[in-house]
């Protein structure tokens, strides 16, 4: 069995436990209770039947490691110059990107483990890279155990997600300790690691052999989280632990046809290649890295029996990655630093029932992006975006072409309003500007791989 501290500043019935599940490329409509076609999803659909689904959440990028950030930190992530994904040190330093997420950095399970919260992260790291050998470990952000792949060290296999988070979840329950994991899971993203008995599910659904492989890697990920479910029923604990579903971004597609073949990543493994994405967003503009609602508003099903209402859709709570830290900390009783300086807030007052419309304080992104648009991906041009209230003002590299949206009257990005409010534009434009201001022009060399060096 684990080996975990003892808590000492609260124990487990006083506070509640926090699961927090995070996909990786799975877009806002390939879920059951979403209304997809032909995807099952029966685990995910029973957290929104017992919780609410919040359809306004966003994410701070449209791609993976940026998108992390902002969860572990409560801050843009442009403010660590990572905008992209980690990959090898040479593309890190052409794009201007560090080599790992600061290990100085305020983080969440940082926060909650001095909270006296006994914390794990299993699944997909993305801070770093399994090609950096020295970059640190998952374990030096703060947690008291993990699991992990795109990381450096061993690799975690890639389903083995649930039993590590079963195993620690039995562990801190007997010693009476409010427990925090990250279960950080790899689907839908490539390489596609399907087993034959899933694809055996839709044998008979008349589907192409690449929509099948999707929809049998998304039922073996409902599966694997519905044993953690059902072991928080085991253990008496699903009252009292708060269950949160989401993805760190809209689901990847081919930018053209794609033939099917298998793949290798050095983290993971061989699976079927990027014709096997067949994620869907629902109407929304784009996919994974865009800027636009189909790249960043993804699904987000919190469940706390008692606390959350159960089987409610929150159309209106514009909630942000960034949110997460503050509004964790302050369900978890665990205190802010004095010179810790968030970009979110804390949303835990609405988790439970109606929220305003719109969002006062801003929302950023930076996101690499080329100008002009391609014909094969016509929503993946904007480099910037901000979101106040209910305006959207997204602008490509240089801010010589924006477009506007009001997002609450028109989460689908249809008509572009900012020909016909020009006064609120120029604002959203000048805010903008001012935020870029604020961003270092490039990243700590403490954060360097030694190999940039040879």
């Amino acid at each position: 069995m684990l080996s975990l501290p003892t808590a000492h500043a609260a124990s487990a019935d006083e506070r509640p436990n926090i699961l927090f599940i995070f996909a990786d490329d799975w877009g806002w409509g390939d879920l059951g209770c979403h209304g997809h076609p032909y995807v099952e999803t029966p685990n995910i659909d029973r957290l929104a039947r017992e919780g609410t689904d919040f359809h306004r959440f966003t994410v701070a990028s449209g791609v993976c490691s940026p998108s992390r950030t902002a969860v572990m930190t409560g801050r843009f992530p442009a403010r660590f110059n990572i905008d992209g994904h980690f990959a090898w040190v040479p593309s890190n330093a052409k794009r201007n990107m560090p080599d790992w997420l600061d290990p100085n950095a305020t983080t969440l399970p940082g926060l909650l483990k001095s909270a006296g919260y006994a914390t794990a992260h299993y699944g997909k790291w993305h801070l770093s890279n399994d090609m950096i050998p020295d970059s640190p470990s998952p374990g030096v952000y703060g947690y008291d155990d993990h699991g992990a792949f795109n990381c450096s060290g061993e690799q975690m296999p890639v389903h083995d997600d649930a039993d590590r988070a079963i195993a620690f979840i039995e562990q801190a329950n007997q010693n009476d300790q409010p427990f925090f994991i990250n279960l950080w899971i790899h689907e839908p993203h490539t390489p596609f690691h399907v087993i034959p008995k899933y694809r055996w599910q839709f044998r008979d659904a008349g589907l192409s052999e690449a929509d099948e492989i999707y929809a049998a890697v998304l039922a073996h990920a409902d599966d694997r989280i519905g044993e953690v479910l059902d072991a928080l029923d085991r253990f008496g604990i699903a009252d009292n632990t708060l269950v949160i579903f989401s993805s760190d971004n809209g689901p990847a597609r081919a930018s053209r046809p794609t033939s099917m073949e298998l793949t290798y990543d050095t983290a993971t493994g061989a699976g079927f290649g990027i014709a096997a994405s067949k994620g869907i967003t629902a109407g929304r503009k784009g996919y994974k890295s865009s800027l636009f609602e189909g790249g960043i508003n993804v699904p987000f099903i919190a469940r706390w029996p008692g606390k959350i209402r159960a089987g409610a859709i929150d159309p209106d709570l514009m909630i942000s990655a960034v949110d997460l830290l503050p509004t964790f900390c302050e369900i978890a009783h665990a205190e802010l630093p004095d010179a810790y300086r968030g970009d979110g807030i804390s949303q835990a007052a609405y988790l439970a029932g109606n929220a305003p419309t719109g969002r006062a304080k801003p929302l950023y992104w930076k996101l690499r992006s080329s100008w002009p648009p391609s014909k094969s991906r016509p929503h993946h041009w904007a480099s910037y975006c901000v979101v106040q209230n209910e305006w959207k003002l997204l602008a490509n590299a240089d801010g010589s072409y924006v477009e506007m949206y009001d997002i609450v009257k028109d989460p689908m990005e249809l008509v572009d309003i900012q020909a016909s409010n020009q006064e609120v534009a120029q604002r959203l434009n000048e805010q903008l500007n001012d935020w870029k201001s604020t961003l270092p022009e490039s990243p700590d060399p403490a954060f360097f791989s030694e190999l940039r060096s040879q």
